[in-house]
């Protein structure tokens, strides 16, 4: 289990409800001693078991070339605290700068993958790329299978999560860096 406070494992087949909500995310990616981290709106589950992702990961990007190398990532779900990293990871390069020391993102091992967990997250995938050559190539669509899975036992347990504290709610991105949080829950008998 990664050394991250908090955190508890997901049973696989229950990951696709950490990102079934739609949550901006952070993807990390590493090979051959290079790592970056990139922000991500355009992810969603896609499988239940084995559970799958799907991210769109422009071709231009670093965290792509690693990720091809490599043929895995990590997805990190932040919370509004870390709104500022998110921000600041989504607006500069990896080709250009080291995010991790520009932006003080703290990072623990994956279990199963290279690429690293950022720290502060509330839930954390570890993925391995399905290859779909044509669909990477023409439309910068990755399928995944998630490998494990990891939540912050304060926003998510049983299956489900229960946002509390406003700085541990999940972010959705609309545009032009503004985004809202997850809101409260309620249900439908």
């Amino acid at each position: 289990m990664p050394e991250i406070e908090h955190c508890r494992p997901v049973d696989l087949p229950k990951a696709y409800l950490l990102m079934n909500h739609g949550p901006v995310v952070l993807i990390s990616s590493a090979h051959g001693g290079r790592q970056n981290v990139m922000t991500a709106a355009w992810t969603m589950p896609l499988d239940f078991s084995p559970a799958k992702v799907a991210v769109v990961v422009d071709r231009n990007s670093l965290t792509r070339e690693l990720m091809e190398k490599s043929g895995e990532f990590a997805l990190s779900i932040p919370p509004k605290a870390l709104a500022d990293k998110v921000m600041a990871v989504g607006s500069q390069s990896g080709r250009e700068v080291d995010k991790f020391s520009a932006f003080g993102i703290a990072t623990a091992p994956a279990e199963k993958v290279s690429a690293p967990l950022i720290a502060g997250c509330v839930a954390w995938l570890e993925c391995r790329i399905i290859p779909e050559t044509h669909i990477q190539q023409s439309y910068d669509l990755f399928v995944a299978e998630v490998v494990a899975a990891w939540a912050d036992e304060r926003v998510f347990s049983d299956g489900r999560w229960h946002f509390a504290e406003e700085e541990l709610r999940t972010m959705h991105y609309l545009s032009g860096g503004s985004f809202v949080v997850s809101g409260r829950t309620f249900e439908v008998p």
